[in-house]
Order: structure tokens, then sequence, then C-alpha cells
């Protein structure tokens, strides 16, 4: 079969791989899509993920398909049904996944990171990380089910009341899911802060976004005027930002990803005088329910998002940013009809 694998620090190869084998509690997938994530950008880059992935190894923990083939454990799914996959893996035995916080495991295994993924023609995954999908849900949209599930565990990990006023800082892919996501939890006021003029009007047109701020463009966002804010750029520059923005009580999502030896600067009176809860967010433990309930409610939009669809073919190319401004990739393998 075809698969896209990486065989080594900034390299792919397309290669012609065995099918694989089934374990009694696996479920083979033939993929229909498969997202492009920035945790993708940073493995092709021998950086960390969620855990590090070892060469040779097939990519794509963002992914949809259907079921062609299950072990004889498995209950859950049967061979015929659209599905998504959650790529994490606990052991069930830490302390972490015995206290109730999973996406803190101490030996975590993930779907296209540590064992092969979905940038392949076919793939396995135990059942326990299966997920039928709506049959309103196409398949392309459940591809990118698993970030929207990391934006639900960031909520969850918030207290969002209706009153509040809510503030986006990045208008990337994840930056846009966080703002209708925050609507779809019944904040009454969501505006965003982003670089770019177009992606900011579509959620202002499309999404009711409030106010925007461009910031490449010297637009300065309030100071301490949002009751939650989220941080999806994973800068110092835009975390700093993200506090200062912050209101009386306020609660800051630091979700973006930051450099791993990056560090940013804050006021630590203000911390305390402002009594804020600063949340950092890793993953995204039971969190696939939500987000298929979202796609599913219609509440959740996310097609205006997804800027590029890809070949297998084209994936170095984006990796290495030939392919100029991307919001949102998804890698086309079985397509609808997988």
């Amino acid at each position: 079969m075809e698969a896209l694998v990486l065989t080594g620090l900034k390299k792919l190869e397309k290669q012609d791989i065995e099918k694989p084998t089934l374990k009694p509690d696996e479920v083979l997938i033939h993929t229909a899509f498969a997202g492009v994530c920035g945790t993708d950008h940073a493995l092709y880059a021998g950086e960390p993920g969620s855990a590090d992935a070892v060469p040779p190894i097939v990519l794509g923990h963002e992914n949809s398909g259907v079921v062609k083939e299950i072990g004889s454990a498995v209950t859950n799914v049967k061979v015929g049904d659209r599905v998504s996959v959650d790529p994490n893996i606990y052991c069930g035995q830490c302390k972490f996944c015995h206290t109730g916080r999973p996406e803190l495991c101490e030996h975590l295994d993930a779907v296209g990171v540590t064992r092969d993924g979905g940038f392949e023609e076919y793939f396995t995954a135990p059942a326990s990380v299966v997920y039928p999908i709506p049959d309103n849900v196409d398949l392309k949209s459940a591809a990118i089910v698993e970030p929207i599930s990391c934006a639900i565990h960031g909520m969850k990990l918030l207290k969002p009341s209706p009153y509040q006023k809510a503030l986006v800082i990045g208008d990337g892919f994840m930056g846009e899911l966080f703002v209708q996501i925050l609507q779809a939890y019944g904040i009454h006021q969501v505006d965003l802060a982003g670089i770019v003029d177009e992606k900011l009007k579509m959620n202002k047109d499309l999404f009711n976004v409030k106010n925007t701020y461009n910031t490449a463009k010297g637009d300065k966002i309030p100071a301490g005027e949002y009751d939650v804010v989220i941080e999806a750029v994973g800068r110092p520059e835009t975390q700093e930002s993200a506090i200062e923005a912050s209101a009386r009580g306020g609660q800051v999502l630091m979700f973006g990803v930051g450099g791993p030896d990056a560090k940013f600067e804050m006021n630590t009176y203000e911390v305390f005088q402002k009594q804020l809860t600063i949340q950092g967010s890793f993953i995204n433990p039971n969190a696939f329910e939500d987000s298929l309930a979202l796609l599913s409610s219609g509440k959740l939009n996310v097609k205006p998002l997804m800027s590029h669809e890809l070949t297998l073919d084209q994936v170095d190319d984006f990796v290495n940013g030939r392919l100029g401004v991307v919001s949102k990739a998804v890698v086309k393998i079985g397509g609808e009809e997988a």
C-alpha cells in the first residue's frame, strides 16, 4: 500500500509498504482524509510532539476513514462504519492515569506519532480510541476532530459563563476554532486579534466576532478588558499580550505551543492584583464525543477554515513552506468514497 514515511530529519519518502495486520483489540481503517498539524511540522523538524516520533514512522494523527476489518475482541464498531480516531493512547497504569489526568500519562503512545498514522492507505488503531461519526458529518470534517478536541479540553479547564467577554489571540486555524467554540459554550462576546485582514474579516462576517485587531498593522488590544483570553500563537509577545488583556478575575488559557526554550515576562503584581488564573492545556482527554456533537449540531462550521486539500505528494512542499499561506491543510487519501 502507498504511504508517506518520515525516514529521518526533514525526510519524507513515498513508499510501498505492507498493509498492517490486526491485533484482537484493533481496528483496520481505510484512510479517507488526514489533517496536517503543527505537531507534524515539529516532528518533521526533529522537535518534540505529544511524544517522540522515531523514524521510520508514518505521521498523520488527525484522520478519518472507514472500518475495513475488526479484531476478534472489538465490539464498539463494525466493518463499514465511518470513523474518526483519537490518536492518544494512555497506559492506564501511571499515577496521572490513576488520578484522572490521562493527558499527562507517563507512557503515552499516539497514532501518527509513536505508531503509524493516517498518511497511508490503511492504518490500525485500538478500538478504544475509534469513534463512529454522525451521519450528517462528512469524512473531511471528521478528519479534524482531533484539533477540535484539543480546544474542547482547553475549554473544560476553564469556567466560562455567558456574561463574559472573550478574546482570542491568533487567527490561525486553532484560534479560529476557538472563536466558534467559545460561542458554543455560551460566551456572549468574542473578539479576535490576528495579523491577516482576510481572516479577521471572515470571522467577523461568518462567525459573529464583534471586534477585530490586526496587530501587524498596529492595532492595540485593550488592556484589562477580557474575562477569558485564549492565547493561540505560542510566542512570548502574544503571551504577554494575553496577560495584559485580561480583566480582574480573568482566565488566560495558554494554548499556543511555544518553543521548548521560549520564555515570556509578566508582572507578578498584576497576576496577584487581578487574581488571574493562567492555565496550560495539553492534548485532548475525554473530548471526542463533545467535538463530534458540536460538528453534528452545526454549532461548529469547519469547512471555511480548511484552505488546502493536498495529495501525499504535496505534503513535503507544505511542511517546507512552499505552498505559501495555509490556514488548514487536509490530505485526501481515499476521500469520501473510502
